[in-house]
């Protein structure tokens, strides 16, 4: 690969990168896409596979904070900070305070449903593909409250959300009861989202790059590592990877919380974090119904994909650690045992941990990187990259090819930090 040229170089082979490499190629671009592993075995394989737009508010939002405080020392809860000396970690907890507001969720909320609805719609059509099977279900999504509170909390969320154009629907118990047999007395209410869907993660991910290789004339470079970008008068030159120098046309970084270390020589600043995700996998009970859940106030999703049961959640700030913690993984199947009844947790079949890239507003960067043309950032998804895959890569496509648009991308801007 020493010294190639080629047209558009997708940095990354995650959900957002192959989306990103599909659509480019369907627009006519020679497309090269280089991954520093396996394609899709990073957070695009062991997350809660949702397709979830309905669920669309950011991470940052009102009372928020009030419980980062409570949980953010405690090991044992959904989210947590390892104790650091970390400029970049206390720059980016300041930043999330200040979105923690209403006003930010109004701005934000409208603009990640309708991301979310049309990479539904885009979802559906590549289901169509041949050799495309990522099982995707449209069942809709239940949230389940364990507390008075936090359903009350849910009945002013749901209000925001009907706002915003999404359909809602508020469960009492028996209600609960009736779409859901195995839940604890513990679970006084719901929150149903009929649009919601999920899909098999890293089905969906390994499908398309094959496709994108066997009938798209795409390059795929598994297990090669970019080592750094290489600037001159404003655009990316040469991209240095282990496997030679690239010269690209234009660039995609879709890179997940390895993006700010690549771009940050070129004094391009993005305020992210590496945010640890657990999922533990077991074989699925035959009483479950065939649509996601969530544990709401323990933050965990319960997935069913084909003959397993995947339970995602925990939010964990510790920096560059892939280790899975015995303590984190026992946390999130307690809070199982609260809301589900006859799910034997105990034989499991796999235990992943993934890093997710987060943004201090929960909202993706989708843009050109200032000071250079020819370069596009699309990160910062934190646990919705499944949910706008599609889109996003439709959206770095036209920007890229100069077709018209399908949304305003001015609220995805990197400059919004700045």
């Amino acid at each position: 690969m020493s010294d190639q040229a080629v047209d558009v170089l997708v940095l990354g082979g995650g959900v957002i990168g192959v989306c990103s490499a599909y659509y480019l190629a369907r627009a006519g671009r020679r497309v090269t896409l280089v991954d520093m592993g396996a394609v899709g075995s990073a957070c695009s394989y062991g997350n809660a596979g949702l397709i979830d737009p309905s669920h669309c508010m950011p991470l940052a939002a009102p009372g928020v904070i009030s419980k980062a405080l409570r949980w953010m020392f405690n090991a044992d809860s959904p989210f947590y900070i390892r104790p650091r000396w970390d400029k970049d970690l206390f720059h980016w907890l300041w930043l999330f305070r200040q979105y923690c507001t209403l006003a930010h969720v109004d701005a934000a909320a409208p603009q990640l449903y309708r991301l979310g609805m049309a990479s539904l719609d885009l979802y559906r059509e590549l289901a169509g593909l041949p050799g495309m099977d990522f099982a995707l279900t449209q069942k809709g999504f239940l949230l389940l409250y364990a507390t008075l509170g936090g359903l009350t909390q849910a009945a002013r969320e749901a209000k925001l959300l009907q706002r915003y154009g999404v359909k809602v629907q508020m469960l009492d118990r028996p209600q609960v009861r009736g779409m859901l047999s195995c839940v604890s007395d513990q679970v006084c209410g719901g929150m149903f989202l009929p649009h919601d869907a999920h899909i098999i993660p890293d089905r969906f991910v390994r499908g398309l790059a094959q496709v994108l290789a066997a009938h798209m004339g795409v390059s795929v470079c598994p297990f090669t590592e970019v080592k750094a970008l290489v600037p001159e008068a404003g655009r990316v030159r040469v991209v240095k990877t282990s496997m030679g120098d690239i010269k690209p046309n234009a660039v995609v970084l879709a890179g997940g919380s390895w993006s700010a270390e690549l771009l940050r020589p070129l004094g391009v600043r993005l305020p992210l974090q590496p945010a640890k995700g657990y999922s533990v996998s077991i074989a699925r009970p035959a009483h479950l119904p065939d649509f996601p859940l969530l544990l709401t106030e323990a933050k965990v999703c319960v997935t069913p994909m084909a003959d397993r049961l995947r339970f995602a959640g925990t939010l964990e700030l510790t920096g560059f650690d892939f280790s899975i913690r015995e303590r984190r993984v026992a946390a999130l199947l307690r809070a199982v045992k609260q809301y589900l009844v006859r799910v034997d947790t105990s034989e499991r079949l796999e235990t992943w941990a993934g890093l997710r890239p987060c943004t201090p507003d929960g909202v993706p960067i989708i843009g050109r990187a200032p000071g250079f043309e020819n370069l596009i950032v699309a990160t910062g998804h934190a646990m919705i990259g499944m949910r706008t895959g599609t889109g996003t890569g439709k959206l770095v496509a036209q920007m890229l090819t100069g077709e018209i648009l399908f949304m305003d991308p001015a609220p995805f801007r990197l400059e919004r930090f700045f």
